[in-house]
């Protein structure tokens, strides 16, 4: 099988999309399809080894710029790399299936080819979470992919739920005949970790991430007062965004370390080093849409996981895998993370009950499921 992937932002990036499209891709590929890889090339970066994953034999890699040339080199727009697109895959694009996760590129392509040769991968739904202004042209553009896509690939089940609900999925012409199905993101599972300091739980506190507002990590800053003892080490941030949380600590609570933005081997030594690993993200439309990468890194690397107790994370989390705490809600986050400091036998049991769980949640699985949903998209295609 043969599958085009276009993604027209630069790769490498500091974002978590830019980690789960190149793990995709590779999974793909370990799935036995051969996958062109359209993307946004970085100077002297490669994306692959960025993320430290090797890049299999059968993943032939397509950069298309996305900007003008200089003089005008900051000038750039996703009709510029789809047009680029078209010319770079002239022939291919008419026979070979094409997989997007972005929607302005995706819309482009509902508009301009052949109708049911594409999977469009949903990570949220941007009819809910673009602002306000934007709204109503995000909603027309997922209407069009909606409609006109071989199938439709979601990362949770409230995202799937939330498309039929705002598009008809499953009554309209188009993606009625097609292809909804619901695929989490994934984790490459170390096969092995070193001895966690269950005793000193307190002391190895971690979060992992950006610092967007929705992800709740102003609200473990707030909740750090309330927790003397304790030592959380914050992965991610901007600069701007780390000095603001410094100001906001206050003496007597828990040492807090920011540690930046670190290449993602380094942060998969940090989290398989921790004990608690938090995932405070807020009750915000977005949050009703995720499927955060990084806890299934907290679930892989055995970290027993403090976590807001929302819809999206408890379509993987049970009752009994995670200490549950109110979204958006420092005193409560608080006291998430004391119980399992102070109980290190609770939290040692916890960390090993995700750590098992993490099993079914790998890239390699993912990349199974999406060739079978592509195999399938195919054959109605034929049969069309």
């Amino acid at each position: 099988m043969n599958l085009i992937y276009a993604f027209p932002e630069p790769l490498p990036l500091e974002r978590a999309r830019g980690l789960q499209v190149v793990h995709t891709v590779a999974a793909l590929a370990e799935a036995g399809v051969n996958v062109q890889f359209a993307y946004a090339p970085v100077a002297g970066a490669e994306p692959f080894h960025y993320y430290g994953v090797e890049r299999p034999a059968n993943v032939m890699p397509a950069p298309i710029a996305r900007s003008l040339s200089w003089p005008l080199s900051r000038v750039h727009s996703n009709r510029l790399f789809f047009s680029r697109l078209r010319r770079h895959f002239s022939a291919e694009l008419a026979q070979q299936p094409l997989m997007v996760r972005h929607i302005k590129l995706a819309a482009l392509v509902a508009q301009q080819l052949p109708r049911s040769n594409f999977l469009y991968e949903a990570h949220e739904v941007f009819g809910d979470t673009a602002s306000a202004s934007r709204r109503d042209e995000h909603r027309r553009m997922e209407a069009l992919v909606m409609a006109r896509a071989g199938a439709v690939v979601t990362n949770s089940a409230a995202t799937a739920q939330r498309l039929r609900d705002l598009y008809a999925v499953g009554g309209i012409q188009g993606l009625g005949d097609g292809i909804l199905e619901v695929i989490p993101n994934g984790v490459t599972r170390p096969e092995t970790l070193p001895a966690k300091p269950w005793v000193e739980a307190a002391r190895h506190v971690v979060y992992a991430g950006s610092f967007f507002p929705w992800k709740g990590a102003a609200e473990l800053v707030a909740a750090a007062a309330s927790l003397p003892g304790c030592r959380i080490n914050m992965i991610g941030g901007e600069d701007k965004r780390i000095a603001e949380f410094k100001s906001m600590l206050v003496s007597g609570g828990a040492e807090v370390v920011f540690s930046g933005h670190m290449p993602h081997v380094q942060v998969m030594q940090q989290l398989a080093g921790a004990c608690i690993a938090v995932l405070p993200n807020r009750d915000d439309a977005d949050s009703a849409f995720t499927s955060p990468i990084k806890l299934f890194e907290y679930m892989a690397t055995g970290c027993a996981i403090v976590a807001s107790d929302l819809p999206s994370l408890r379509e993987i989390l049970a009752e009994d895998e995670a200490a549950w705490v109110k979204p958006g809600d420092a005193v409560s986050l608080a006291e998430g993370i004391r119980a399992l400091a102070e109980n290190p036998e609770r939290a040692r049991l916890l960390g090993e009950r995700v750590r098992a769980k993490s099993a079914a949640y790998t890239w390699a699985a993912r990349g199974a499921k999406l060739k079978a949903v592509l195999e399938r998209m195919g054959t109605g295609r034929r049969a069309a």
